[in-house]
């Protein structure tokens, strides 16, 4: 069914539930509030047509409207039909703002609550109150009804994340939340989020496209663990596997009964666990209110959730009285990576760094032989040729193909970490535009090439971001990039205090950019998994309120993603991970500690898209000391002549 045929069977379903909704919420998250989602989850994709991994779509009897980010308000733009409308978060009424404005008094707003975290469900109903308006959950989700041909629910095995890749047993990080769980008086968490499932755990899948992980819960208690998956999905190795560590397989859909008998402290494990006694106890919703006369072991009866990624349908299984909410525990110890993580990490990022510019050999080349192109180096006008045939020619999409068979080439390669964003001139200007095969643009000598990409290996996770030029750039565009290189090297130089947030640290990188009355729609910076997601929490350097939630901490990961956007005509943007580590300042004010950056990612930005003249002199000798390092490290990856060029690539500059 196109997306066109979506609202009328829809508004049928709607009428006809009960109660009658008014409004029917249709979020991008599934039932663990991932990024990214599998197939069969993209319900806002099917009903809306528009593909961007955030956004939230609203139905009602007469109107269709989608919320999405900066990142999207282009692509949106091109996606949606005439019977939809586009909102731009940020810019116009959140949605929980236009419902109270625009629907009636009693509304009833229908949403999936196994798809929406406690923390934005009650944001809505706190705003429904106003006009006594009414959150329900839907009997079936609505859309699943209307979507006859929704993919298949896949069984993929769970596989084993091992020791040397994991860098710590599943015990030791057992234990390590258990003594968290005892700290805040908690007696079980709840564990909603994929990747921290897998962290956990020490497992991995290919459940979701990108991301290695399984479609799993997990509750853990003082004595007991619980992983609900599809049992299909777990071998005889991996079930010795969870036995081994005292971690109870029970089904995937058994999670919402036992988060009932979770709350009445009815929850137990076929083990026979020593560990569990009375001081155990949690769920008991009369001591957690302080009432009861219990010992100082049976006070840790907290049930604790993650408001932002636990599920509105779990929580409302539980008493808000037995309940902790606060972010998960793991969060935290997840992006702390350990030191095993962050030698794989380092590793996987110049065997990375060698498949780019592998690329960037190949795709130099291919220009210059196909499209009489002045190449990567040279300003040259381009020399006249026949356009390449059909086989020949070089897309967007061909062009990425190339660059993942690069990354397959490398040890411990797993697949890609997201669709590489492959874009050509003013498709660029699209901050996370995915080539369509049918309809991608060729690429040609005169139109910046912005290429955004990362892969999974076993030992980490990698994320980059290179715009070049094949043939000879306006000054603009030379400017506009010499402004976001100067923000890239602005923020990556930075040195801050312990106890710094992202939110303080993001205006390093855009004060080169405004300057020139230049500025990007999307945050500066996100964590990355050790073979895990790519984008990861809890940390972030963004404009955005959520920044100032988390410092930042040495161990931590984060990119550093400036860039700028010209509608209809380019866009660039360079981005490297980071690694934050503890800095030698020749003082310590406040005894806080200070905290600065260490580049992993290696691959050369391009000269000639530089205003040399733009650069001041500690800008030139960091590039020229960066790219000295990229030869240095990426050297035993590569054959003579692609050496030949990386040395060209770097030769040092001047301003």
């Amino acid at each position: 069914m196109a997306a066109t045929d979506t609202l009328s069977p829809l508004r049928s379903l709607m009428a006809s539930h009960s109660p009658p909704l008014d409004a029917l919420m249709i979020p991008s998250e599934d039932y663990h509030q991932s990024e990214y989602v599998s197939s069969r989850d993209k319900r806002r994709q099917f009903v809306s047509g528009f593909t961007g991994s955030a956004g939230l779509a609203l139905v009602t009897m007469h109107e269709a409207r989608l919320w999405t980010d900066g990142r999207y308000f282009l692509q949106a733009t091109q996606q949606l039909s005439d019977q939809w409308q586009l909102m731009r978060m940020g810019e116009d009424a959140a949605v929980e703002s236009w419902i109270a404005d625009n629907l009636p008094e009693k509304a009833v707003v229908g949403v999936d609550t196994w798809c929406v975290s406690i923390d934005t469900a009650h944001r809505w109903e706190h705003a429904f109150g106003s006009k006594q308006q009414k959150l329900v959950h839907t009997s079936k989700n609505l859309v699943d009804e209307i979507w006859t041909e929704r993919p298949p629910a896949e069984v993929n095995p769970v596989i084993i994340q091992p020791v040397e890749f994991s860098g710590r047993p599943v015990g030791e990080k057992l234990n390590d939340l258990r003594g968290k769980l005892i700290k805040e008086k908690s007696g079980a968490l709840i564990v909603t989020a994929l990747d921290e499932v897998a962290w956990l755990f020490n497992i991995r899948g290919t459940d979701v496209s990108y991301c290695p992980l399984v479609h799993a819960f997990a509750v853990v208690t003082s004595g007991d663990a619980f992983f609900y998956v599809d049992k299909r999905k777990v071998s005889p190795e991996v079930q010795a596997y969870m036995m081994r560590n005292r971690i109870e397989v029970r089904d995937y859909d058994r999670v919402g009964t036992d988060v009932t008998l979770l709350g009445s402290n009815g929850l137990t494990s076929s083990f026979e666990s020593p560990q569990r006694s009375e001081s155990s106890s949690y769920g008991n919703g009369s001591d957690s209110t302080g009432t009861g006369n219990s010992t100082e072991g049976k006070e840790c009866n907290l049930i604790w959730a993650d408001p932002g990624s636990c599920c509105y349908a779990l929580y409302s299984k539980l008493n808000p009285s037995q309940l902790l909410l606060q972010q998960s525990p793991l969060a935290l110890a997840k992006a702390l990576k350990n030191p095993v993580e962050m030698d794989g990490l380092k590793k996987c990022h110049i065997r990375d760094g060698a498949a780019v510019v592998q690329f960037l050999v190949w795709l130099d080349k291919q220009m210059q032989e196909l499209y009489g192109a002045s190449g990567y180096f040279s300003e040259a006008k381009t020399k006249e040729k026949e356009r390449p045939s059909e086989s020949n020619k070089l897309t967007e999409v061909s062009v990425s193909d190339k660059l993942e068979s690069f990354r397959a080439s490398k040890e411990h390669f797993r697949g890609l970490s997201f669709p590489t964003i492959s874009s050509v001139g003013p498709n660029a200007a699209i901050i996370h535009y995915g080539p369509d095969p049918k309809t991608c643009s060729e690429l040609g000598p005169d139109s910046i090439y912005l290429f955004d990409s990362g892969a999974q290996y076993a030992d980490g996770t990698t994320d980059i971001t290179r715009t070049v030029h094949f043939g000879c750039p306006s000054s603009h565009e030379k400017e506009s990039y010499t402004a976001v290189l100067k923000g890239h090297i602005a923020l990556g130089n930075a040195r801050f205090p312990n106890g710094t947030n992202g939110h303080a640290l993001d205006i390093i990188a855009r004060v080169p950019l405004w300057k020139h009355g230049l500025d990007y729609r999307h945050g500066t910076g996100h964590g990355i998994g050790s073979y895990l997601n790519v984008h990861e929490g809890p940390h972030l350097i963004s404009f955005r309120p959520q920044a100032r939630n988390v410092p930042l901490q040495a161990s931590m990961t984060v990119t550093d993603e400036p860039g700028y956007y010209e509608d209809g005509n380019f866009g660039i943007r360079l981005e490297n991970v980071l690694v934050i580590k503890e800095a030698k300042t020749p003082y310590n004010f406040g005894e806080k500690g200070y905290l600065e950056f260490e580049h992993i990612t290696w691959a050369p930005y391009q000269r000639k898209l530089m205003d040399l003249s733009l650069l001041s002199p500690e800008e030139v000798t960091w590039v020229n000391s960066y790219h000295s390092k990229c030869r240095e490290v990426l050297a035993p990856y590569l054959n003579d002549t692609e050496m030949a060029w990386l040395t060209k690539a770097t030769e040092p500059i001047s301003a």
